[in-house]
Protein backbone atom coordinates (compact mmCIF):
# COMPACT_ATOMS: atom_id res chain seq x y z
CA UNK A 1 0.00 0.00 0.00
CA UNK A 2 1.45 3.25 -0.57
CA UNK A 3 2.15 6.10 2.40
CA UNK A 4 -1.40 8.06 1.79
CA UNK A 5 -3.17 4.91 2.75
CA UNK A 6 -1.34 3.68 5.55
CA UNK A 7 -1.38 7.26 6.61
CA UNK A 8 -5.25 6.89 6.37
CA UNK A 9 -5.25 3.43 8.03
CA UNK A 10 -2.78 4.51 11.28
CA UNK A 11 -3.84 7.54 11.86
CA UNK A 12 -0.27 8.97 11.27
CA UNK A 13 1.14 11.58 9.18
CA UNK A 14 3.05 10.61 6.08
CA UNK A 15 6.22 12.78 7.56
CA UNK A 16 5.90 10.19 10.64
CA UNK A 17 5.74 7.33 8.50
CA UNK A 18 8.97 8.68 6.40
CA UNK A 19 10.59 9.49 10.10
CA UNK A 20 9.94 5.84 10.85
CA UNK A 21 10.92 4.59 7.74
CA UNK A 22 14.56 6.91 8.16
CA UNK A 23 15.26 5.38 11.54
CA UNK A 24 14.20 1.53 10.42
CA UNK A 25 10.99 0.94 12.10
CA UNK A 26 9.11 0.43 8.68
CA UNK A 27 10.63 -0.78 5.27
CA UNK A 28 8.76 0.56 2.31
CA UNK A 29 9.60 -1.06 -1.14
CA UNK A 30 10.51 1.58 -3.97
CA UNK A 31 8.78 1.23 -7.16
CA UNK A 32 9.74 2.30 -10.51
CA UNK A 33 7.75 5.37 -10.26
CA UNK A 34 9.25 6.46 -7.19
CA UNK A 35 6.03 5.72 -4.70
CA UNK A 36 6.77 4.06 -1.62
CA UNK A 37 4.90 0.47 -1.36
CA UNK A 38 4.47 -0.89 2.19
CA UNK A 39 3.22 -4.22 3.37
CA UNK A 40 -0.28 -4.53 4.59
CA UNK A 41 1.62 -5.71 8.35
CA UNK A 42 3.17 -2.32 8.22
CA UNK A 43 -0.84 -1.23 9.90
CA UNK A 44 -0.77 -3.16 13.19
CA UNK A 45 2.88 -2.91 13.62
CA UNK A 46 2.70 0.91 13.63
CA UNK A 47 -0.02 0.45 15.93
CA UNK A 48 1.80 -1.41 17.99
CA UNK A 49 4.60 1.32 17.71
CA UNK A 50 2.22 3.92 18.91
CA UNK A 51 1.19 2.15 22.01
CA UNK A 52 5.00 1.46 23.08
CA UNK A 53 5.82 4.88 22.92
CA UNK A 54 2.48 5.88 25.05
CA UNK A 55 3.99 3.32 27.50
CA UNK A 56 6.93 5.07 27.49
CA UNK A 57 9.31 3.32 25.09
CA UNK A 58 11.70 5.08 23.18
CA UNK A 59 11.98 4.42 19.48
CA UNK A 60 15.24 3.13 19.92
CA UNK A 61 14.08 0.42 22.73
CA UNK A 62 10.73 -0.73 20.57
CA UNK A 63 13.42 -1.21 17.21
CA UNK A 64 15.78 -3.32 19.22
CA UNK A 65 12.94 -5.47 21.16
CA UNK A 66 10.44 -5.41 18.00
CA UNK A 67 12.14 -8.09 16.29
CA UNK A 68 13.03 -10.32 19.37
CA UNK A 69 8.95 -9.43 19.80
CA UNK A 70 7.55 -10.74 16.28
CA UNK A 71 10.44 -13.77 16.79
CA UNK A 72 9.15 -14.68 20.27
CA UNK A 73 7.25 -17.60 20.75
CA UNK A 74 4.87 -16.35 23.28
CA UNK A 75 5.12 -12.62 22.78
CA UNK A 76 2.47 -12.14 25.53
CA UNK A 77 5.22 -13.40 28.15
CA UNK A 78 8.03 -11.66 26.08
CA UNK A 79 6.51 -7.90 26.14
CA UNK A 80 5.60 -8.90 30.50
CA UNK A 81 9.15 -9.32 30.56
CA UNK A 82 9.97 -6.13 28.89
CA UNK A 83 7.23 -4.38 30.93
CA UNK A 84 9.19 -5.85 33.89
CA UNK A 85 12.41 -3.91 32.96
CA UNK A 86 10.74 -0.83 32.29
CA UNK A 87 9.38 -1.20 35.72
CA UNK A 88 12.35 -1.47 37.05
CA UNK A 89 13.89 1.41 35.27
CA UNK A 90 10.90 3.40 36.48
CA UNK A 91 11.60 3.03 39.90
CA UNK A 92 14.92 3.42 39.79
CA UNK A 93 14.96 7.11 38.32
CA UNK A 94 11.67 7.71 40.71
CA UNK A 95 14.50 6.84 43.41
CA UNK A 96 16.92 9.11 41.59
CA UNK A 97 14.12 12.07 41.07
CA UNK A 98 13.58 11.40 44.79
CA UNK A 99 17.02 12.07 46.04
CA UNK A 100 17.35 15.06 43.59
CA UNK A 101 14.30 16.57 44.94
CA UNK A 102 15.65 16.02 48.72
CA UNK A 103 19.00 17.50 47.50
CA UNK A 104 17.35 20.36 46.28
CA UNK A 105 15.30 20.77 49.39
CA UNK A 106 17.80 20.93 51.60
CA UNK A 107 19.65 23.35 49.49
CA UNK A 108 16.62 25.96 48.94
CA UNK A 109 16.95 28.77 51.37
CA UNK A 110 20.79 27.87 51.78
CA UNK A 111 23.27 31.11 51.71
CA UNK A 112 24.88 29.37 48.48
CA UNK A 113 22.87 27.08 47.16
CA UNK A 114 25.72 25.69 44.66
CA UNK A 115 27.79 25.04 47.52
CA UNK A 116 28.19 21.43 48.44
CA UNK A 117 26.35 20.36 51.58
Amino acid sequence: MRIGELAAQTGLSRDAIRFYEKTGLVTGERLANGYRDFPPETVPWLAYVRTAQALGFSLAEIARTGEELRDAPDSAEALSALFEEKIAAIDARMAELGALRADLTARAGSGCPLRAG
